[in-house]
Formats: structure tokens, sequence, C-alpha cells
């Protein structure tokens, strides 16, 4: 009974299958556009920016700091590694299983191109934290107005 899908079942599937391309349309289509492989797509995580870089962090519980892999190359930044899981007793019945197990890969597209070299990654209590500096040519640029105007754009002139 529990291999076959039944009309419920596959009504479910096909609800959850919406869901999932609603958020992917929702997130996927703003300025981060999130890749990530079957294993480790529960990886969640927080991305903030400001004009010079981008902060990544990483919820990862159960991960050795010395199992963690980040690579950034060009406009992607990838986490990778293995999640220990729990490990219960011989005869131990299992009633809740939440926790990440097993070898993850989680790739974040970037709007811009980073730094590799100045891109610094930390990992404390669980958590990765990822700081991107973004490169020179993808900052922000101010742009001197030029050609005898008498007066600024902008500088409270009223119509």
């Amino acid at each position: 009974m529990f291999g076959t899908l039944t009309p419920i079942t596959q009504e479910a599937e096909t609800l959850r299958q919406a869901m999932d391309r609603l958020v992917d349309q929702a997130v996927g289509g703003g300025p981060f556009r999130t890749l990530w492989s079957q294993a480790g797509s529960g990886t969640p995580l927080d991305v903030y920016g400001t004009e010079d870089e981008v902060v990544v962090l990483a919820a990862l519980p159960g991960v050795n700091p010395g199992d963690l892999e980040v690579a950034v190359h060009q406009h992607t930044l990838t986490l990778s590694g293995a999640f220990t899981g729990s490990q219960p007793g011989d005869g131990a019945t299992w009633y809740v299983r939440e926790l990440p197990s097993g070898q993850f890969r989680r790739s974040l597209t970037l709007p811009f191109e980073a730094h590799a070299d100045k891109t610094e990654a930390t990992f404390e209590h669980g958590s990765a934290k990822t700081v991107l500096a973004k490169a020179e040519y993808a900052k922000p640029k101010k742009i001197a107005i030029g050609g005898g105007a008498s007066q600024a754009i902008g500088a409270g002139s009223s119509k």
C-alpha cells in the first residue's frame, strides 16, 4: 500500500510540485537565483549585501568544519560537505527524523562576479558565514554630471 500512489497521494504530490515551482519562481526570479542538487536542497541560506560585498549565512547542523568546502568561481558560490546525522544505537526505533544526513551541495548564482581571493569563510556553532567581495567593476559608481547647466539636477527645482 505504501509503495503505490493513491489518487490522494498523487494529488498531494502534484500540489507539492506546484508549490516547489511557485517558490522557485518567487525566489529564483529575483537577483539571486539558487541552484541546488537533490541532496542538500534543504540547506537554508540567508543572503544580504552592501555596495562592496555579499554575506551568505548557511545553517549546517552536524557538519564538521573540516568537512565543509567553500568554492567561488566567477558568479557562483558553492558550499558542499557532509552532515554527520544521528546514529541511534542498535535496536533503536526512529520516531522523528528531521536532521539532515549525508552529502550536500548547494550553489548560489550571484548577480555579480566575486573576487575569490578576497572571499572569507568562517564556521561557528553549526553556521557557515561567507563574505564575498564584489569585483570592482560590479560595484555601483557615481557619475558626475557635466555640461554647464545653470541648475543642479534634482536640487530643489519645483514645477
